[in-house]
């Protein structure tokens, strides 16, 4: 029977945190744009469009969130329905529409980024930038670990 050594039992640690943190942020993001008509996954879509500064198909933004075609599809479809995205053709491919910010959307866009500032400041207060890059990295390391790790032969980790 395997046993943890160490380090693998500090990382188990590291990602049960992460799991309770993810929960932990998605009910901040709930409560802190909820009066704007967004969840955390509304919030989420909108944000991917704006970072890229580009209309965006569903598909590239479940890519850019790591999140499945499906559940993207239909939160964008309910903002859509809010007035907050439109669709418009996409000269590279028929079926595949393009997602764009209206007014609106972007105007709740820029509230909802605006708590999100006064939020972080507070939530950081006390923590050093560089403890802060450095969870940033080792999170990354591991994301990445993860994503080479699709399409490995699941029968590796099966005993």
């Amino acid at each position: 029977m395997d046993k943890h050594s160490e380090l693998s039992e500090a990382a188990t640690d590291l990602i049960l945190e992460v799991f309770r943190f993810n929960g932990a942020l998605l009910n901040s993001g709930d409560n802190l744009v909820g009066d704007l008509g967004l969840t955390s996954a509304r919030w989420q879509v909108l944000g991917a469009i704006v970072l890229e500064e580009r209309d965006l198909t569903v598909a590239q933004i479940a890519r850019r969130m790591g999140l499945a075609r499906q559940s993207v599809r239909r939160v964008v479809n309910d903002l859509v329905d809010s007035d907050l995205l439109k669709y418009s053709e996409n000269p590279d491919h028929k079926r595949a529409k393009l997602v764009g910010l209206t007014h609106k959307g972007a105007e709740t866009y820029r509230l909802a980024d605006q708590r999100q500032i006064r939020w972080a400041k507070a939530l950081t207060d006390g923590i050093t930038i560089k403890d802060l890059k450095t969870s940033l990295s080792i999170i990354r390391c591991l994301e990445e670990r993860c994503a080479e790790e699709v399409g490995q032969n699941d029968q590796e980790w099966n005993l």
